[in-house]
C-alpha cells in the first residue's frame, strides 16, 4: 500500500491527492484510467480509493453515536434439497425422483455430457457421472441407495413352498401312521413294546419316554401283512409341544388309558389335541389284569372328558388290553386297521419329497441326525432337504433299527444322515433341486426371522421410546413453570452401571434331543420368580459338552445341565481345571428338582417366630426405682417355658400393646432365667409406661433363621 500511494503521488503531485475539492467520481476515473496500466496495483488501488472515499464521509454527530445500533445479520444460506438416486435409473425414474416431468430430465441433458444416448423415458442411465449432474444442475443434492423393491422381490422367489394337491389318479394306497399318546406311566411304551416285541421299555429312563420315537412296524392282521408307522409320545407333562407335534403328524391317535387310575390330566390334554388336530381316536383301556382296575368307571370318566365310547352310543371304539400280559392286542392291531381302511389312506409317491421332522440329534461319529416322516414323494440318497433354517444333502438313510434303507415311501420313518444345520422338531422338509437353491432358502428365512426379531424389538423400542418421552416432557414442563428454560440435572449422577447383588441362578443345557432340549426350556418358561432369584440360561444345544461350554460357564459362573450327554476325555481333562460344575441327568422331572434345590440354596433365609410358652397376666404390682414407681405383671405360665432373653408380645383382646424384650424376670424374690408351665413369676417389660390388667396374655417368642425353599411349581 506504500508503495501505490508513493508512486501515486509521484505521478499526480500530492496537491491533487490532498485536494478536498476533488470529487469521488473524478477520483475513480481518473484511478480506473491510470491502474489499467499496471494490473498489478489494481485491487491495493481499489482499496486505497475506497478508504479514502470513506475517510470523506460526514463523520457521526454525539446524538447518532448514543442512538442504539441495529445489527443486520446475513440470513444463511439454505441447503439443496436432497433426493435419493439409484444404480440403472431409467429416465422416468429420475424425472418421478426430482419430482419434475422427463422433458425437464431431457432438457437438462443439453447441457451434460455423454447423456447423448439416452432419448427415452424407458432409457437406463448407467453412467453414474451423467445422473449426478443432471441433479445438480437441477438444483438438487443426492443420495445413493439400494434399488428399492427389487432386492425384496428377488429373495421373496427364492423361498420353497409345498407342491399344490396331486391329481387324484397318482395317489397310492400308504401305511397309517398311529400315535399312541396318554398319561404318564399308563403303558403306551408297554404297548408298543408289545406290538413289535422289542424291548423299549428297558432302555426309558425312569419308564418315562424322553423323547418321540418313530417305528415302522409289520403287523400281521390274519390276511396280509401290513406296516404301521407308530410314534410314541412322552406322556410327561413336560412334553406337551413334542405331544402336540405328534397330534399334527399322525392319521389316528390310539389314547391309552389305565384301567386303575382312570382319566388323568395328561389324558384330557391329549383328548384335547387330537381333537384340535381332527384326527380320530381309538381308546386302549390298559392294565385290566390288575386287581383294583374298573373299567366301567374308565369309560365314564371318558364320557365326561368329551370321548363318546360305542357303550354310551358314541362312535369312539374302546379296546380293553393288558400291554404286560398281551392280552387282546390282536383285537387293537385290527380295530387300527379298520379305521386306517375307513380313512382311506393315500399318497403321491412321485415328485419332490415333503415331510415332517419328528426328532433331531447329534452323535459324536455319525454327525447331525434327524428323523423324519415322509408325507410326499419318495426320498432317495443324494436328495437336498430344507426344513427351517437347516438343509442336508442325504448322505445315508436308517430305519428304526439301524439298517441302511435305498429309499423311504410316504409314511416310513427315515433318520437321515447329512444335515449342516440341526433341524428343531416339527419343522416342515421339503426337497429342493440343487445345494444352491437349498442356500438360497436358507438365506431367505434367516433374513426373514432377524426381519421379524428387529420388528417385535422395534416395538419394546417405541413403548420405552414413547415411556421416556413422557417423562422429559413432565420434567421440561416443571421446568418451564419455575422459569428455566432447560432440564439441569439434580443431584448427583446416577451410576451408568448400577451393582445388582439380588440372588442368580446361570445354567447351561445341553440335550441328547432337540426334542428334550425344547421340551426342559418349556419348563424352564415356566419360572415366575425372577423377584426372588433370577433364573439365566446362558446358552443351549444338542450334542455333548464342548469346551467353549465350560469356558462359557466359567466366564458367567454357570452350572451345566447335561441331559443324556456325556462327556469326553479331552473336555473332562479341560474341566479338572475350572471351577465349574457339571450335573447329569436323564430323566427331565429329576433334573427340574435338581435346579429347584439349586434355586433355594441361593436364596437368603428368612426370620421365622417360634412360640415357647404363654402367661396369663393375674395383676399388675407397682415396685419402687428410686423416685419413680415401675409396673411388674404378676403372671402365671399357661404353656410351654418363659425365657428372660427371648422376645415377649403382650395382647389385649385382639390388639398387641407391646412387642419387645423383658428387663427383669422373678420368681419370688429371686432373678430366673426361664419360668416352667404352671409357675407364677413377676415381668418387667423395657418399656416402663406399658400398664398390665388381668386377663392380658403375655406371649414369649423367639426369631430363628430357616432356609427358604422357592414357589416355583412347574406342574408335575
Amino acid at each position: 500500500m506504500g508503495t501505490f500511494m508513493y508512486r501515486l503521488s509521484t505521478r499526480c503531485g500530492n496537491s491533487l491527492l490532498n485536494s478536498s475539492i476533488l470529487s469521488r467520481a473524478s477520483l475513480q476515473t481518473y484511478a480506473r484510467q491510470q491502474l489499467m496500466k499496471r494490473n498489478e496495483f489494481a485491487y491495493l488501488g481499489c482499496v486505497f480509493i475506497n478508504t479514502t472515499c470513506a475517510s470523506q464521509k460526514k463523520r457521526k454527530t454525539a446524538e447518532e453515536k448514543k442512538a442504539p445500533r441495529i445489527i443486520q445479520f446475513t440470513p444463511k444460506a439454505k441447503l439443496a434439497p436432497t433426493i435419493e438416486i439409484w444404480k440403472n435409473m431409467s429416465v422416468a425414474d429420475l424425472a418421478e425422483a426430482l419430482g419434475k416431468d422427463t422433458d425437464h430430465v431431457f432438457e437438462v441433458m443439453r447441457y451434460v455430457d455423454n447423456s447423448i444416448d439416452y432419448t427415452r423415458p424407458s432409457s437406463i442411465i448407467d453412467n453414474w457421472q451423467v445422473m449426478k449432474d443432471v441433479v445438480t444442475k437441477s438444483g438438487f443434492r443426492y443420495n445413493i441407495i439400494a434399488p428399492p423393491g427389487k432386492k425384496e422381490e428377488n429373495v421373496k422367489d427364492k423361498d420353497v413352498k409345498k407342491r399344490p394337491p396331486p391329481d387324484p389318479s397318482v395317489l397310492k394306497p400308504r401305511p397309517p401312521v398311529v400315535t399312541i399318546m396318554g398319561h404318564v406311566d399308563h403303558g403306551k411304551t408297554t404297548l408298543l413294546d408289545a406290538l413289535r416285541h422289542t424291548a423299549v421299555v428297558a432302555s426309558e429312563f425312569g419308564g418315562i419316554t424322553q423323547h418321540i420315537g418313530a417305528f415302522s412296524v409289520k403287523l400281521n392282521s390274519g390276511k396280509k401283512n401290513e406296516t404301521i408307522t407308530f410314534l410314541d409320545t412322552p406322556g410327561h407333562a413336560a412334553f406337551k409341544a413334542m405331544r402336540a407335534r405328534g397330534a399334527e403328524a399322525t392319521d389316528i391317535v390310539v389314547l391309552v388309558v389305565a384301567a386303575d387310575d382312570g382319566v388323568m390330566e395328561q389324558t384330557v390334554e391329549s383328548i384335547r389335541m387330537a381333537k384340535e388336530a381332527n384326527v380320530p381316536i381309538v381308546v386302549a383301556i390298559n392294565k385290566i389284569d390288575k386287581s383294583d382296575a374298573d373299567v366301567e368307571r374308565t369309560k365314564k370318566a371318558l364320557l365326561s372328558a368329551g370321548i363318546q365310547v360305542e357303550d354310551f352310543g358314541g362312535d369312539v371304539q374302546v379296546v380293553e388290553v393288558s400291554a404286560l400280559k398281551g392280552t387282546n392286542l390282536d383285537l387293537l392291531v385290527e380295530v387300527i386297521s379298520l379305521q386306517a381302511q375307513l380313512l382311506e389312506l393315500k399318497a403321491d409317491p412321485t415328485g419332490l419329497v415333503e415331510g415332517v421332522v419328528i426328532e433331531s440329534s447329534t452323535n459324536v461319529h455319525r454327525g447331525k441326525l434327524a428323523t423324519i416322516i415322509v408325507q410326499r414323494g419318495t426320498l432317495k440318497k443324494g436328495a437336498v432337504l430344507v426344513a427351517g433354517t437347516a438343509w442336508a444333502k442325504v448322505r445315508g438313510m436308517f430305519d428304526d433299527k439301524g439298517q441302511p434303507l435305498l429309499s423311504g415311501s410316504p409314511s416310513t420313518p427315515v433318520e437321515i444322515i447329512g444335515w449342516r444345520d440341526l433341524p428343531s422338531a416339527g419343522d416342515e422338509v421339503l426337497e429342493v433341486d440343487n445345494e444352491k437353491q437349498a442356500h438360497e432358502v436358507v438365506k431367505f428365512r434367516e433374513m426373514l426371522k432377524m426381519k421379524q426379531k428387529q420388528e417385535a424389538a422395534q416395538v419394546i423400542i417405541d413403548a420405552k421410546t414413547q415411556e421416556y418421552l413422557k417423562e422429559y416432557k413432565a420434567q421440561l414442563e416443571k421446568k418451564w413453570l419455575m422459569g428455566r428454560r432447560k432440564v439441569r440435572r439434580e443431584g448427583p449422577r446416577p451410576k451408568e452401571i448400577e451393582e445388582d447383588n439380588s440372588p442368580h441362578v446361570s445354567i447351561i443345557l445341553k440335550g441328547d434331543v432337540d426334542g428334550s432340549v425344547e421340551a426342559i426350556l418349556d419348563v424352564l418358561e415356566t419360572y415366575n420368580f425372577n423377584d426372588d432369584c433370577q433364573l439365566s440360561v446362558i446358552h443351549y444345544g444338542v450334542g455333548q459338552v464342548t469346551e467353549n461350554d465350560i469356558e462359557l460357564a466359567e466366564t458367567f459362573g454357570a452350572i451345566i445341565y447335561c441331559f443324556n450327554v456325556d462327556i469326553n476325555k479331552n473336555v473332562q481333562q479341560t474341566l479338572e481345571t475350572k471351577d465349574v460344575k457339571v450335573k447329569h441327568h436323564n430323566v427331565i422331572y429329576k433334573l427340574v428338582d435338581d435346579l429347584k434345590e439349586e434355586i433355594s440354596s441361593h436364596l437368603p433365609e428368612k426370620e421365622v417366630e417360634e412360640i415357647l410358652g404363654e402367661a396369663n397376666v393375674l395383676q399388675q404390682f407397682e415396685v419402687n426405682e428410686g423416685r419413680h414407681k415401675v409396673p411388674v405383671a404378676g403372671c402365671r405360665c399357661t404353656k410351654g417355658v418363659l425365657k428372660k432373653s427371648a422376645f415377649f408380645r403382650l395382647v389385649r383382646g385382639e390388639e398387641t400393646l407391646f412387642e419387645g424384650t423383658l428387663k427383669s424376670m422373678r420368681h419370688l424374690k429371686s432373678d430366673v432365667d426361664s419360668i416352667r408351665k404352671g409357675v407364677e413369676c413377676g415381668l418387667q417389660l423395657e418399656d416402663k409406661t406399658v400398664c398390665f390388667q388381668p386377663g392380658d396374655i403375655l406371649i414369649c417368642y423367639e426369631m430363628k433363621s430357616i432356609p427358604q425353599k422357592t414357589s416355583w411349581d412347574p406342574g408335575f
